[in-house]
């Protein structure tokens, strides 16, 4: 059965692409700085929102930009291939690709790609693993297309009419990390006196 032609045209992609017989070639440190260094010096040619550089894997969510989505793959893989030294061919033929549809799909996937290493027991938090957005001295990203954001979480619509008066307090959690403020008895005694006098004109 024939492969499918990819659609042609403007869009966002989570990328995929395994090493020649998913040998770990990026558990070597340097070399998957090298492959950081090489996405970093074609990114003239794409918009990088999201990777991960697994041991015999990387995961990329990316735009193209002037050039197509398998020009954009060519130049990466093409670029660490010329530049690591190895007896052995580098990375398996082709790539798998997906085109991200909307906000939540784009979440699922950045989701997806920065819990990787988590999963395969690399790291206990996403934000350890250094070959993955989610570090802290992660490449620079370019933001989402607009149509690819999630809305500002806690914003309701503005259809939706005002809600005034004092909230119930949400339980506290113990290691979410929060830090918890709690008034002295003194202090609401005199928030309850000032909601009771009238206010001066």
């Amino acid at each position: 059965m024939a492969i499918p032609p990819r659609v042609k045209g403007a869009g966002t992609f989570f990328v995929t692409s395994a090493t020649w017989e998913r040998r770990r070639l990026f558990q070597v440190e340097r070399n998957a700085q090298l492959f950081l260094a090489k996405l970093e010096g074609y990114r003239e040619s794409f918009l990088l929102h999201a990777y991960v550089v697994m041991p015999d894997h990387v995961h990329v969510l990316l735009t193209p930009g002037h050039v197509s989505l398998e020009r954009v793959v060519q130049l990466i893989k093409g670029g660490f291939s010329h530049a690591v030294i190895s007896k052995f061919p580098v990375w398996q033929r082709g790539f798998s690709d997906h085109r991200i549809r909307d906000a939540q799909d784009a979440a699922k996937h950045i989701h997806y790609l920065e819990q990787n290493p988590v999963g395969a027991h690399l790291a206990q938090y996403a934000w350890e693993y250094p070959f993955s957005s989610a570090h802290a001295n992660a490449l620079k990203l370019d933001a989402l297309p607009a149509h690819l954001r999630m809305p500002p979480q806690g914003l309701k619509p503005l259809s939706e009419p005002a809600a005034y008066g004092t909230a119930e307090a949400v339980p506290f959690q113990e290691g979410s990390g929060a830090v918890v403020f709690e008034l002295s008895q003194e202090a609401k005694s005199d928030g309850a006196k000032e909601q009771s006098q009238p206010m001066e004109e």
